[in-house]
């Protein structure tokens, strides 16, 4: 351990080359008039050389967020994001709920009216520093945060970017939020001394509590038809194999209901779909791994005498003001180390039989469901306006099985598979919409190699802020084919009403209210007015034509954006 000097003038570049120090490696941000000592900072290190985390701008905070959220996920590291003050903190508030209910660690930060009206450096200097302030800027994002403090002086920089960092990755991991007033920036600093390494550094992963273990094993070895239901564990790509290990070991069925990673390879012998539904009825024990909603509980529930085990760095969801599935036992541990030790008390009392009769019957069901989703894409193949299924079942071939499908809800993962860890990214259970476009630009930046596709119903496009996506993914030199399912409704507001009210008056509507979306834009002409290349598809027989067309443009080095116009219902 030693401790390191950087020449540094200022707590702003103090605080940028730290970041970089600490392995920050970019700074996404929409900038105001807090930034004034950031772009002095970022200047003279670019006569100075001193090395800071790289700039990247994004004209809308949410876009920033998104794609600091989909860099994350991708590369395993940390982003910081930084906004204006408190109406850049609430243009990004959404994307920062996103990031907190999938666990996605962001140093997200913002500047801070100046505290002053006069007599230092950064003192307040324009009109809008007096409205713009609030007397805690930070409580309209503190359930979203793990943390947040405001920075007080140059003396405890050190200390402070350290515990933001180290309190994003400890699990559950997840944002912190930083304010930063512009006078404090502006403040002078002789120089930054550090720890290399660092001496505070993010908890190690929890462990399962080996009783807890013991009493789990035992409950599987007793049940005929145990059940594996994920929805988020593939965020480690370790827990991934440890899912798949477990499952072919004991013929275990897995369901990723809601996924939003690659929990287990979608060609894996056991993998059972995405809807438990049909499993949970016959299920006598439940291993609900890192899933926050492993069922629909006014939909349908396992058999009351089912015993349910939950596994995850937080298995019930603290942060959730209500969550009240059953839980037999729960079981604090990351899956990756949890599971092989589950395996370990599952086979001591295991029976040899009653395993490979489970096989069997997986096999069987699993051929049946295969057959059954063929059935269904062959059934809507041409059909007008298209179907999501056939939309994805085309993207399915187009796609490069090693690249990366960002989908905000659209995608429809039985007909377009994922096998590789990382290959795909869903939305957050949050269901802040416009998360999909700016992610998929900070997936491809993470792994500018891979191809990157992004699918995004309608609503969830017009919410990405699409005109500053094009533009950063232009600017930023970002190509990723945007596949938007166009349906011209909110989706979703249509089947929460249908499902409420089935037999009721806007059943019977032709146009029930607040859910049609008339009249909208030619989204492909609002990707070719950034320079990409854009495309509308209404025939099916075109679609796998205009999708190898985009790809051929991505590839390059050209965004690109395939607008499908498709029945109603099938997106959001």
């Amino acid at each position: 351990m030693s401790r390191r000097k950087l020449p540094v003038e200022t707590v702003a570049e103090g605080y940028l080359a730290l970041l970089a120090e600490r392995g920050v490696e970019y700074l996404f941000a929409n900038a105001g008039t807090d930034f004034a000592p950031i772009v002095e900072a970022y200047a003279r290190a670019a006569q100075s050389g001193l090395r800071l985390p790289k700039p990247l701008i994004a004209t809308h905070e949410n876009v920033a967020a998104s794609m600091a959220h989909g860099y994350a996920v991708a590369s395993g590291k940390v982003p910081a994001v930084m906004v204006h003050v408190s109406v850049g903190t609430a243009n990004a508030l959404c994307a920062a709920f996103n990031a907190a209910r999938e666990n996605v660690p962001i140093l997200f930060s913002a500047g801070r009216s100046p505290l002053t009206e006069e007599g230092l450096p950064g003192a307040r200097d324009t009109y809008i520093h007096w409205a713009q302030e609030m007397f805690d800027q930070a409580a309209m994002v503190r359930e979203a945060v793990k943390w947040d403090y405001e920075l007080r002086n140059g003396a405890q920089l050190e200390t402070v970017v350290d515990r933001a960092l180290t309190l994003a990755k400890s699990e559950p991991s997840g944002p912190v939020y930083l304010t930063l007033p512009r006078e404090v920036l502006a403040e002078p600093l002789s120089g930054l001394s550090y720890d290399v390494p660092a001496r505070r550094v993010a908890a190690a992963p929890p462990g399962p509590d080996f009783d807890a273990i013991d009493a789990a094993g035992a409950l599987l070895a007793a049940a005929e038809n145990p059940l594996v239901i994920t929805a988020s564990a593939g965020r480690d790509p370790e827990a991934v194999n440890a899912i798949a290990d477990f499952a072919l070991r004991f013929a275990v069925p897995v369901v990723e209901h809601r996924q939003r990673y690659v929990n287990l390879p979608a060609n894996h012998p056991c993998h059972l779909g995405y809807d438990p539904n049909d499993l949970i009825e016959e299920a006598d024990a439940i291993v609900v791994v890192e899933c926050d909603v492993p069922w629909i509980p006014s939909r349908k529930s396992p058999p009351p005498e089912c015993k349910v085990i939950h596994v995850g760095v937080d298995p019930l969801y603290s942060r959730y003001p209500i969550r009240g599935f059953p839980a037999d036992i729960a079981i604090t541990g990351a899956p990756r180390v949890a599971l092989p030790r589950l395996g370990a008390a599952f086979a001591a009392k295991a029976s040899a039989s009653a395993i490979e009769a489970r096989r069997r019957r997986v096999a069987g069901r699993r051929e049946a469901q295969q057959a059954a989703w063929k059935r269904a894409r062959d059934a809507v193949a041409a059909q007008r306006p298209l179907s999501p299924v056939h939309v994805s079942a085309c993207l399915s071939a187009a796609r490069d099985p090693d690249g990366v499908i960002v989908n905000e809800y659209t995608l429809l993962p039985q007909h377009c598979p994922s096998i590789r860890p990382g290959s795909f990214f869903g939305s957050s259970p949050a269901a802040g919409l416009g998360w999909g476009a700016g992610a998929a630009l900070g997936v491809k930046l993470a792994e500018p190699q891979r191809q990157v596709i992004a699918v995004l119903g309608d609503g969830s496009y017009i919410f990405s802020n699409p005109v500053a996506v094009h533009h950063a993914a232009s600017m930023h030199k970002l190509p990723v084919l945007f596949v938007v399912v166009n349906n011209a409704m909110w989706g979703a507001v249509r089947r929460a009403t249908l499902g409420m009210y089935p037999k009721g008056d806007a059943a019977r509507s032709n146009k029930p209210p607040f859910i049609d979306l008339d009249d909208l834009p030619a989204f492909e002409q609002v990707c070719a007015a950034a320079g990409g290349h854009g495309e509308r598809v209404e025939d099916p027989a075109e679609l796998p034509a205009a999708l190898q067309r985009a790809l051929k443009a991505v590839d390059g080095g050209q965004q690109a954006l395939v607008n499908v116009i498709c029945q109603g219902g099938g997106g959001g």
